[in-house]
This record gives structure tokens, C-alpha cells and sequence, in this order.
């Protein structure tokens, strides 16, 4: 009998990140100047990102090892339990067998510290001070805050205004940790006073926080800027979620059918549905990778595959994605995390050549599966993983239609005890679905081909 939690020993704890560059189907196209149109050289990344960062982000090296440093800090939390959704499967009755991947034992609660703990790590060792980014729902900058705590960084984080405002829990977490919590749009930017003049109530956005903390990195010294998702490098640190779940799994003798996870930028699918691409490479399994949006932001379902800016500012490279456009500014959902514009490079060029899929839930019917999945399971799911939970509810009562045996993991990568708000508006039935228009993502696409001429 499958035993419901599947611990993996310390000692086995994966010791390398696993690069998907190499085995991509076609090569990535390069970032791009955009004041030249040509592929961007690593002097322009210097002033935003360690060397390190930089050699990790184009490197061909299909592992890159990681340090002990790093390892030492993974190992207040890491392994993370793999769950099997024993009294899910039953409520549901389906013959799926449903796992998940339980990223909520980190410290601040999310998948977020895979990724920020090598981040300040090697900041630190080339000697920065400060570092700079943005946060949607706040669990990415509560990460930061944290590996910048540890390893002795100061931390700035422009938060989206409306998530500010809707998390308060969230910003006082990064504060106990020592971070300067900054709403976007701010008063500390050229840009941010602009969009303030406008509209004091801008709702802020993903896109224009990145323009923000990109703008401060970029004038400050001794600051660099750090990326909680989209770049190759971070969604590298992620992978540690699915070679993990690859031990797991061969421990029960078992390999998923389906590989799902929750798309903003791309670090909580990629981290863990990446090894299992690379099984696929090398003819060991053949799950199908199914990313998970909300329709309030439906970049991979609904977005075009082109060059865009990265942030709303226009400061970034130019990056080819799957983009709603860089103009585009969410409806004022609580995923937070995935109110973004565009997506990782790497994940829109494997949904373009037909190697992962896409679908899109509103916030309502999210809720509703993270309730059903909180009843059951007992862990109250983010939003942003309840999108993940979502999906694997259905693959599951399809299981069932259809009278198949299957096997669903997906990643569980927070939780969502900083989200009451959210839950509160659920049970009070103040939520809106928020589909986003098809006629404004056609608006937004236009702009965007006025201004980028590649």
C-alpha cells in the first residue's frame, strides 16, 4: 500500500540544479537590446546581476552544482514531503492517484527560498550590499528578505500596491526580517511618480514594480537586483522541487501521468516539471505537463509568442514569450504571483513547440477546489497553488468519467495562511471570476508592435 507522506533522507538531497537549456527542442532565442534589436552581451547584465548569475543564466552545462553554503541553509527545510491525497481520491472517487509536492515547510512558506538563498548567496560573495526586486503576493520578496537576512544583505521590495493593501500579514513578515516593504507604484522612482500623478490609486502591477526595482538597482551602488521567476537561472534553482519528487516517486515504484504546477512567470511549474522533462529526453517517462493560469491573466492561453519588455517601464531586454503585452495591468485578483504580463522564455518555447500545456481557471472556481482540497487534506492551498489544485481535481473526476488509472502530481507550493483576506471574500462570496478581455490583450498586443521593431 502507498504510504500518504514519502519522506526523502537529508543525506539524498540532489545536490545539483538541472539546467534545460541543453535539452531544449530548438536553441532559445537570445534576449534582445533594445535600442539595437541584437542579442544582448553579458556586460549589459552586469550592472543588474552577479557573474555568477549570469554564467548560470546562458550556460550549457546541463547541471550546475550547488554550494555547500547554499546546500547548508536548503537543509532547514529540504527535503520536502511528497503527499499522496488519500482523502481527496476518496471525496472525489476516482480511481487518479492523486501526489503532491508540499513546498510549505520553507520558512516564509513557499517554494520562493529555492531560489533567493542562491540568489544573496552569490550577491554576497561578490561583495553587493543591497539588493533590489518586486513582489506580486509578497511570498517571493518574503523570500528575499529571508536569504538576504541570512547571508547579511539589505533588502528593498516594491510590492504591488493592491497586493500591499489586500497582504498586510505579508509585509509585516519581510519587515520582521529587516526589508524596506515599498507600494508600487512609489515615490521613489521617476516612473513610479509619473503613474502616481496620473492615478494616485494605480492598483500597480508586476511589470511596473520590476521597472521600479530595476531602476533603483541600476542607480544605486554596491545594489543589484534579484528576479523571483522568468530567468533561466531561477527556474534552474527551482528544479531542486522535481529531482526531489523523481526519488520520491521511485521510491513507491511509481511515475506520473501528468506534471502540474501554476503559472505567473514560471519557477513553481518549471521547478518541478522540468526533471520530468528531462526523464522525457532521456526515454525514462512520459508525463504529460499540463501549466495552470487564471483567466485574469491568461498569458499561455491566450497571449502571443514575441518579443516583449519584461516590465511595464520598458527598462528590461527584450525577451521572446508568450506576452499579454507589456502595457497590460491585471485585474486586482489574489494570486498575486500570477498577475504577470509575460512568461519564463524557456516555458513559452516548450508550449510553442507543443511540449507542455496550457489552461486557464477564473479565481472563483480556484477557490472552490482549494476549499475542497483544504477540507480533505487539511493544508489551505495560496492561491496561486490552488490553481494547481484545480487542475489535478479535474484530471482526477475525468480519471473517473473515463474509468482510468492514472497518476497526478502537481505542486503544492505554499501555503495559504497569509491569504485570509482572500478566503474571507470567498466565503462571503464577494470574488469575481475576472476573465480578462480578448479586445484588450489585442489593444495591448498593438501597442507593443509599435514600439518593438524585431
Amino acid at each position: 500500500m502507498t504510504p500518504r507522506t514519502i519522506h526523502l533522507d537529508p543525506e539524498e538531497m540532489p545536490r545539483r540544479w538541472y539546467n534545460i537549456l541543453p535539452d531544449l527542442p530548438e536553441p532559445l532565442p537570445p534576449p534582445l537590446d533594445p535600442e539595437t534589436g541584437k542579442p544582448l552581451g553579458p556586460e549589459k547584465l552586469a550592472p543588474l546581476f552577479p557573474m555568477e548569475l549570469i554564467k548560470q543564466e546562458v550556460s550549457t552545462k546541463r547541471f550546475i552544482d550547488i554550494p555547500e553554503e547554499v546546500l547548508e541553509v536548503y537543509r532547514i527545510y529540504r527535503p520536502t514531503p511528497l503527499f499522496r491525497a488519500k482523502y481527496l481520491e476518496e471525496k472525489l472517487g476516482t480511481p487518479a492517484k492523486i501526489f503532491y509536492k508540499y513546498e510549505g515547510v520553507s520558512p516564509t512558506g513557499s517554494h520562493k527560498p529555492n531560489t533567493a538563498i542562491a540568489q544573496a548567496y552569490y550577491n554576497m560573495r561578490e561583495g553587493v550590499e543591497r539588493l533590489t526586486t518586486e513582489t506580486g503576493a509578497g511570498q517571493w520578496g518574503s523570500a528575499l528578505s529571508f536569504a538576504g537576512y541570512v547571508y547579511g544583505l539589505k533588502v528593498t521590495v516594491y510590492m504591488v500596491r493592491i497586493s500591499y493593501l489586500q497582504k498586510p500579514f505579508r509585509k509585516v513578515l519581510m519587515k520582521l526580517y529587516g526589508a524596506d516593504v515599498v507600494p508600487s507604484p512609489s515615490e521613489r522612482t521617476p516612473y513610479g511618480r509619473e503613474l502616481l500623478k496620473e492615478d494616485p490609486e494605480h492598483p500597480g502591477s508586476l511589470g511596473i514594480a520590476i521597472t521600479e526595482a530595476v531602476y533603483d538597482a541600476a542607480t544605486n551602488e554596491n545594489t543589484k537586483y534579484s528576479l523571483g521567476s522568468v530567468l533561466n537561472h531561477v527556474l534552474m534553482h527551482q528544479t531542486i522541487m522535481g529531482l526531489e519528487a523523481i526519488k520520491q516517486m521511485e521510491m513507491i515504484d511509481m511515475m506520473p501521468d501528468y506534471v502540474v504546477g501554476a503559472v505567473g512567470g514560471g519557477s513553481n511549474f518549471a521547478g518541478l516539471a522540468y526533471p520530468f522533462y528531462m526523464l522525457k529526453k532521456e526515454g525514462k517517462a512520459n508525463p504529460k505537463l499540463l501549466a495552470v493560469e487564471p483567466t485574469a491573466a491568461p498569458t499561455l492561453t491566450k497571449g502571443v509568442y514575441t518579443y516583449d519588455f519584461g516590465d511595464t517601464g520598458r527598462m528590461t531586454p527584450l525577451l521572446k514569450m508568450y506576452t499579454l503585452g507589456h502595457t497590460f495591468i491585471p485585474p486586482p485578483i489574489h494570486a498575486g504571483g500570477l498577475r504577470y504580463h509575460g512568461d519564463a522564455p524557456t516555458l513559452c518555447l516548450l508550449k510553442e513547440k507543443g511540449e507542455i500545456d496550457a489552461v486557464a481557471y477564473n479565481q472563483v472556481e480556484v477557490f472552490e477546489a482549494a476549499k475542497l482540497f483544504f477540507t480533505t487534506e487539511g493544508i489551505l492551498p495560496a492561491p496561486e497553488s490552488a490553481h494547481a489544485v484545480k487542475a489535478a481535481i479535474d484530471l482526477a473526476v475525468e480519471a473517473k468519467e473515463k474509468g482510468e488509472e492514472r497518476v497526478i502530481l502537481f505542486n503544492l507550493s505554499g501555503h495559504g495562511f497569509f491569504d485570509m483576506k482572500a478566503y474571507e471574500e470567498f466565503i462571503e462570496g464577494r470574488l469575481e471570476p475576472y476573465d480578462y478581455p480578448e479586445e484588450e490583450i489585442r489593444r495591448n498586443i498593438e501597442k507593443l508592435r509599435e514600439i518593438v521593431k524585431v
